[in-house]
Formats: C-alpha cells, sequence, structure tokens
C-alpha cells in the first residue's frame, strides 16, 4: 500500500470511527455517578432524566436493571419520558418495572406527544410515588416535601414549606431564576442533555431553550443547590460525544 493511499484511508476511517464511536457506543454507555451532598446524610436517591424512549428495549432494561440495583429510597424523574405517543404505552412500562416510589415532572415532550397525564399518573402511583404537575407531596418518613413544577416560565404558584427538607423537580434548569424568595435544599433538572456533543476546553455548542448556563453538573443557586443531568435519551440527532447518558445517585 502506498502511503498516500494509506494516508486517504486513514483520513476516511477516523470520522467514520467517530461516528461508529458517537452512535453506537456512548449514546447507551450509561454511567452511574454519585453525588454526596452530605457525606453522613441518612438519605439517598435516584435522579435521571429524558429517557426519550424510542424502542430500544435492552437498553431501558439496562437503565431500569441499574436503579434496581442501587436500591435507593426512592427515585426522580424530571421528564420528556418519550416523544412519539406510539413509543408511550412501553416507556411506562419500564417505570412500573423500577421497584422503589417514582416521583416524576413533566417535560416539554411530555406535553407535545399528547399522551395522557392521567397514565402517568396511574403508574407511578402504582411504583408508590407519584406524578407531580405543580403540586407536592410530604413523605412524612423523611420529613421531606417534593414538589414537582411544570412550567418554564412565569411565577410558578409555590406553597410555603409544608415539611423540615424540600425537593424541587423541574424540567427546565433555567427555571431556578423564577422562584422568588423560596428555597430548596435540593433542586433537580434536565433538558439539556448536557448538549449531547461537549467539545473539551469549550463546552456544549448547542444547547436547547430555557436551560441558561445550568447545562450540565452541579450549580449553587439563590434558590438553592441545582443538579442537571445530562439525560438518559438523546433528542433529533441520536448522537453523544463527551456526554455520557447518566443516571445520578444523591446522598443528602
Amino acid at each position: 500500500m502506498t502511503r498516500r493511499r494509506f494516508l486517504g484511508l486513514t483520513a476516511l476511517a477516523i470520522p467514520t470511527a467517530f461516528a461508529a464511536e458517537t452512535h453506537f457506543v456512548e449514546t447507551t454507555c450509561l454511567r452511574v455517578r454519585a453525588w454526596n451532598a452530605d457525606p453522613n446524610g441518612k438519605l439517598r436517591f435516584v435522579h435521571f432524566s429524558d429517557f426519550h424512549y424510542k424502542g430500544d428495549h435492552r437498553y431501558a432494561s439496562e437503565v431500569v436493571r441499574q436503579i434496581n440495583a442501587l436500591a435507593p429510597d426512592f427515585v426522580c424523574f424530571t421528564g420528556d419520558l418519550v416523544e412519539n405517543r406510539k413509543y408511550f404505552d412501553e416507556a411506562l412500562g419500564f417505570i412500573a418495572q423500577i421497584e422503589k416510589p417514582v416521583y416524576g415532572s413533566p417535560g416539554n415532550h411530555d406535553y407535545w406527544c399528547g399522551a395522557p397525564f392521567t397514565e402517568f399518573q396511574r403508574v407511578f402511583s402504582a411504583t408508590g410515588g407519584r406524578w407531580l404537575v405543580d403540586e407536592n407531596i410530604v413523605l412524612a418518613e423523611h420529613d421531606l416535601e417534593i414538589v414537582g413544577l411544570a412550567r418554564d416560565g412565569g411565577p410558578p404558584m409555590l406553597k410555603a414549606p409544608e415539611a423540615r427538607t424540600r425537593f424541587l423537580l423541574t424540567h427546565y434548569p433555567l427555571s431556578v431564576e423564577g422562584l422568588g424568595e423560596h428555597y430548596f435544599d435540593w433542586i433537580m433538572a434536565g433538558h439539556s442533555h448536557g448538549g449531547q456533543v461537549r467539545i473539551p476546553g469549550y463546552g456544549a455548542p448547542i444547547l436547547p431553550w430555557g436551560v441558561g448556563h445550568y447545562d450540565l453538573g452541579y450549580y449553587e443557586t439563590k434558590a438553592g443547590p441545582l443538579y442537571v443531568n445530562p439525560g438518559i435519551g438523546t433528542y433529533k440527532l441520536p448522537f453523544r460525544f463527551n456526554c455520557r447518558p447518566e443516571i445520578t445517585v444523591v446522598r443528602i
């Protein structure tokens, strides 16, 4: 093989390998990340987001297996179960397999897909949890209030605290800037997907609306500590680079 031909084949192979890695490997290379908000805390829960289930049974089963293996006190989901209504029943079937109570709040695609929220409520309640659409639930055994925020803008109708510890589930990270004087001990969000593609030393070149600069990971905010999960699934383009899907385990 001539040097010229070798270089030509290499030039073709590199982008092909990159595409294969981002599409077939990193999109399902699930990471479990532990976050010790309080290393001595007695409460341990799982947060995942942006499932965007599209029929990948094997991957969805692995997500559920990992969550169950972690044996948390409960599970939190911050929206976008599906994009297409035809996958809705299957996606809810995977939520039903989670062995701990699941508390969830809606994302934009949960509205746009047209799936009935009564079905979300039925399945989330069957796990022992709740589908929270601008409402709250108090877990007396943990002296904990979980609030689910459904809107992405405007002043939310939040009640006075009803428990010593307060968690907020919100799909949109930027909503933390519209909470007024309300404070939460832990805020969970998704929506950004971490950008799906993150350039080393730069970050995500493209982000959706409703994110602001809260694109991935932990932030200190006026409303409380915020963690933005990069999501389980992908949207529009089935690619991830330097931004693996994540299940977050929080101790607080």
